[in-house]
């Protein structure tokens, strides 16, 4: 796959396309009709997905309008009480949520959430953007059912200009109103299959979904891009070990593909050696990373083949967010590659996620070098990765997946 061909691809893909919805479903048919192109048949695997849509939502201090967003799948209804801001959760910071609209920095994870439930909150706002930026963006935020257990506060995101200003004017009486439909839907993973001489696999992975504001170009139409030329590679060079790829749907919503595709696919899991996970890479900055879930053997071979072949890297073990995480729950161990820039030169997750921060000369090297250690892997007379989880790694499994939490 050369330079024009890749850019090619971010310009066709130039959109928003969030988990379960059209765009995404009109990303996967374009993923299959490229693989299409190659020869290959990849098939469209549907999943269900909560979905809501939003009919109203708003949000006023002292009855002055704070412009917002409502959270998806966060219910229907109303709170009216005093805004307090909570920028810690220790049990002093926590006592003054009973009865109070509590704003929290960053997003709102699942302990954060059940910590404001418990201390009786009566609803909840986040926020996003920058007060440096000029643009007023806020996400589309949803309340996720491992989230909310269940429990549902009413909520809203709004701007950081807003935020800091509201705690400038010392809060005030806050109201949330919220009315939306919740429905299932459907989100797809695309799968294609190259067998090889032996019954084993490697699986590789990488999301082509975006979040509500963002083009993705970057996180991660790259990966994807990367699986596309490893496809193409393959099919025109030999692999002892069957291939398959899976470009997963609804991972900015908590990994939902890789999880529908391991649980439905669970039977299979065993045949799996390795997984090897591409989000994020080709960025004009940054160092490039390779996360290992698994032995720390395999990070002293990638550094050892990185120094190899001259390729710049910082490998590491641990556990990575993204959708090698539910193959190495399952046992399959699994690395993810990734070229991580500073905030300072690309960002993720908002309207400057675009092409203009990608290099097509440094998505070419990256998929060099990844190519490289997936032919070693996929030719190699026996795989010399362990099909072991180490302890560290199914504890740090443990506290991602949020089974356990993890001590402050």
């Amino acid at each position: 796959m050369n330079n024009e061909q890749i850019m090619s691809i971010f310009a066709d893909t130039a959109y928003v396309r969030t988990g379960g919805s059209d765009e995404e479903l009109r990303c996967a048919e374009y993923i299959a009709a490229k693989c299409a192109e190659l020869g290959l048949a990849a098939a469209i695997e549907p999943f269900p997905v909560d979905m809501a849509h939003i009919k109203s939502a708003r949000f006023t201090l002292d009855g002055a309008e704070i412009p917002c967003k409502g959270y998806l799948c966060a219910g229907s209804g109303a709170a009216e009480a005093p805004l307090y801001y909570l920028p810690n959760t220790d049990p002093a910071s926590l006592a003054g949520c009973r009865g109070k609209i509590v704003m929290t920095d960053g997003h709102l994870g699942r302990w954060t959430y059940q910590d404001i439930l418990q201390n009786g909150a009566a609803g909840f706002v986040t926020y996003d953007g920058d007060v440096h930026y000029a643009d007023r963006d806020m996400d589309q935020r949803e309340l996720r059912s491992y989230v909310s257990q269940g429990q549902k506060l009413p909520g809203v995101n709004i701007n950081a200009k807003d935020a800091v200003e509201l705690i400038r004017r010392g809060g005030g009486t806050a109201r949330i109103e919220l009315e939306q439909d919740e429905y299932q839907g459907q989100s797809r993973n695309v799968v294609l299959d190259l067998p090889g001489e032996i019954e084993d696999e490697i699986v590789f992975t990488a999301h082509y979904d975006s979040t509500s504001l963002s083009q993705g170009a970057y996180d991660n139409m790259s990966g994807s891009v990367g699986l596309l030329a490893l496809a193409e590679h393959f099919s025109k060079n030999p692999h002892r070990y069957g291939l398959r790829f899976v470009w997963c749907g609804s991972e900015e919503r908590g990994l939902l593909g890789s999880k529908a595709y391991t649980a439905a696919h669970e039977a299979e899991l065993e045949k799996f050696v390795l997984n090897i996970n591409l989000d994020m890479i080709g960025s004009v900055m940054g160092k490039f990373i390779a996360c290992v879930t698994g032995e720390e053997k395999l990070v002293h071979y990638i550094e050892y083949m990185a120094m190899e072949l001259g390729f710049g890297m910082a490998p590491r073990q641990g556990v990575y967010s993204s959708d090698s995480t539910p193959f190495a729950d399952k046992g399959v161990p699994a690395v993810s590659f990734a070229r991580l820039a500073p905030h300072s030169t690309a960002t993720i997750h908002n309207s400057y996620d675009t092409a203009a921060i990608l290099s097509p000369e440094q998505m070419e090297a990256d998929i060099g070098f990844i190519t490289a250690f997936a032919d070693r892997m996929a030719n190699a007379v026996r795989c010399p990765v362990g099909r072991t989880m180490p302890e560290n790694m199914k504890e740090e499994l443990d506290y991602y997946l949020l089974r356990k939490r993890k001590p402050k």
